[in-house]
């Protein structure tokens, strides 16, 4: 691992910086931000940041978020035979067989009912956080699922192409979280290609919020909002709408939101908060529909994910107090909760309900959380802070493979 992988954020931001030519204030004021900020994180005094605040400096550098945050990488993040194999997943996705128009699966195809059970496998390993098994499982599940589409023939091919294109959708998150957002994309443009050729209208709809996301995770946020919006727009539930189009509905309002959020557009993010409100309120408790939760629980979580973006910590705490049957979401999505209510337990000086709180998303997640840059980071941050040798912070950092 070169030296480069060592380095914390600001140092990364201060490589970019000299790189460019800019001062300290001539990036500040290309990022739209106070030079203090700047500053303090350059010289160590601040080692987290808002996801705005890196998507502004990312901007203004030219970079990817995803290469200021310093996303732990199959290698950053290993422990010994545990590892997700991110080359396995580039091979599922773009197998070189066929470029080059080669069959070399002799066994016959799986069927429907297999592929459909795999996946249902594939996606709880995935909300429960355990990347290794993903890395191992849904490449295998790719290739099944494309072996039957091309073998089957009628209703049976447009089955297993729904799979296929829900498999994709699942390695294109998988390699976006793990900081390879170009992958990713790749692997949604298939999903996308496979749910045109599904028996599931709805796929394609997930295939967009799939890909508000990815553009999000690449900083290309007025893309992420208006790809988002314009899904939103074209299935606008009425007065009769069964729960699953408001949820899908729902769903993307919140990615919409979530790039608005970044972007600065507070008063959007209130507008948007407020119609995935209604329509939470309207399904009445939350759904898991293609692996992806909605109702009043998420939304509850959304709304303290967004008042943390916005620097509300106060108001963030008071909100995450109010969410309704936490118990209800997956576990990935419980503990990035947790990590949000760390984040503003941090901004007012809490340290140790923020160290709980990251206590609170191991718990739910441990796998996943040393994966997770944020969570890497905060906790980086509280043991920077620490005097005593040994604390639950420390050995929360021995446990995340954090370097000293």
């Amino acid at each position: 691992m070169g030296c480069e992988d060592e380095q914390g954020l600001g140092e990364r931001i201060a490589r970019f910086r000299v790189r460019r030519k800019l001062t300290q204030e001539r990036l500040a004021e290309r990022a739209e931000l106070s030079v203090d900020v700047v500053r303090k994180l350059e010289q160590g005094q601040r080692q987290t940041a808002r996801l705005s605040t890196i998507n502004a400096l990312a901007r203004a550098l030219d970079v990817e978020p995803s290469v200021l945050i310093g996303q732990p990488t199959t290698f950053e993040a290993r422990q010994e035979g545990d590892s997700p194999s991110v080359l396995a997943l580039r091979q599922a996705v773009s197998p070189l067989t066929e470029l080059l128009g080669e069959d070399t699966d002799p066994e016959a195809p799986p069927t429907v009912g297999a592929l459909r059970a795999a996946l249902r496998s594939t996606e709880r390993i995935r909300r429960e956080g355990r990347m290794a098994e993903i890395g191992v499982l849904l490449p295998q599940l790719i290739r099944d699922a494309r072996t039957a589409a091309h073998a089957h023939s009628g209703a049976d091919a447009a089955a297993a192409h729904a799979v296929l294109a829900e498999a994709y959708q699942v390695a294109a998150t998988t390699l976006a979280a793990l900081g390879k957002e170009d992958a990713g994309f790749t692997a949604l443009e298939r999903s996308m290609e496979a749910a045109r050729r599904s028996d599931d209208p709805h796929l394609e709809t997930m295939g967009v919020s799939t890909l508000s996301w990815i553009l999000t995770k690449q900083g290309r946020l007025e893309d992420a909002e208006r790809v988002a919006l314009a899904a939103a727009e074209r299935i606008e539930p009425g007065f009769r709408s069964r729960p699953m189009e408001l949820s899908l509905w729902g769903i993307l309002l919140l990615r919409a939101a979530t790039a608005a959020v970044r972007r600065g557009k507070h008063d959007a993010v209130d507008e948007l908060l407020n119609m995935a409100t209604a329509a939470a309120s309207r399904i009445g408790e939350d759904r898991l529909d293609y692996a992806t939760p909605f109702g009043p629980t998420n939304v509850g979580v959304a709304k303290v994910n967004f008042l943390v973006e916005m620097e509300r910590g106060a108001k963030a705490l008071t909100a995450a107090r109010a969410v309704p049957e936490l118990h209800r979401l997956p576990p990935t999505w419980r503990a990035r909760f947790h990590v949000d209510r760390a984040l503003a337990c941090v901004d007012l000086g809490k340290d140790g309900s923020a160290i709980r709180a990251l206590l609170a998303a191991e718990g739910d997640a441990a796998e996943w959380m040393r994966y997770h840059g944020t969570a890497r980071r905060v906790v980086a941050e509280l043991r920077g802070r620490e005097r005593r040798r040994t604390s639950p912070v420390t050995e929360l950092a021995d446990r995340l493979n954090l370097d000293g």
